[in-house]
């Protein structure tokens, strides 16, 4: 394990030096910032009854498609370039040739992922305590909330890592992924489609919706969280057998 932590810090380091990082990091404070001030603004201007029936924190996270659209487009960014771009480079080569197992080098890519979804999340707690200044704030519901979201990113960077492993270059690893992940919350929606079917719970079990609508009641539901790391699992033995395969035909 000591080597995977070798190979996560070395691509955090790599990621935070470039301007990607930066790049992503700020598109997404923008873009979380305006939804954040588009969903307050639309609680204050309910009546007073209608406003305190409203719960911000259900709404901030996972209430509406716009906090969910966003993640099929910042999570291939963040880890298209994982091991695509050692491929790219022909770095790849070198990794393989260390002393390194190739469970150490995916399950290192995958903690850095994991690191990256994080920062992408820290900057948001300023938007709890901006609600809790106006009202009354469940701090039971924030970090059932957090821990959803957390959930979520288990899954999302494994299958990231995934896609990664299987392109030769970061524009596919970045497609890839977004068709993966769009096609699972597609299914996920479809629980809202057949209502009356003996697939909804089926639908509903995948449903990333129903996850955060869960979690953001304060409602840990750990069906969903079983969902998150079976996925991870299951993505991450594939990526091994990725970097596997390319070892072999070294």
């Amino acid at each position: 394990m000591s080597a995977a932590l070798i190979i996560a810090k070395r691509e955090i380091f790599s990621f935070f030096v470039s301007p990607i990082a930066y790049v992503v990091i700020t598109a997404w404070l923008l873009w979380s910032g305006v939804v954040f001030w588009v969903l307050m603004s639309f609680v204050a201007g309910q009546g007073v009854a209608q406003a305190a029936s409203q719960n911000p924190i259900s709404l901030v996270f996972g209430g509406t498609t716009l906090f969910y659209i966003p993640l099929l487009v910042f999570v291939p960014i963040m880890t298209m370039r994982l091991v695509a771009e050692e491929r790219r480079t022909g770095t790849i080569e070198l990794l393989l040739t260390a002393p390194v197992r190739d469970v150490e080098v995916v399950l290192g890519k995958y903690l850095a992922a994991l690191v990256f979804w994080l920062a992408m999340w820290v900057p948001t707690l300023m938007y709890v305590w901006l609600i809790s200044r106006y009202g009354d704030v469940d701090l039971g519901a924030v970090g059932a909330s957090y821990l959803g979201i957390f959930g979520i990113g288990i899954y999302y960077m494994a299958v990231g890592v995934l896609m990664s492993a299987l392109s030769r270059n970061q524009i596919v690893s970045a497609i890839l992924t977004f068709i993966t992940l769009g096609a699972f919350f597609m299914f996920g929606v479809l629980e809202f489609v057949f209502q009356d079917s003996e697939y909804k719970d089926i639908f509903s079990y995948a449903s990333i919706w129903g996850h955060m609508e869960a979690f953001s009641k304060g409602l840990v539901d750990t069906r969903f969280l079983v969902f998150d790391v079976t996925i991870a699992i299951v993505a991450l033995y594939f990526a091994v057998r990725a970097v596997s395969s390319r070892r072999g035909a070294q």
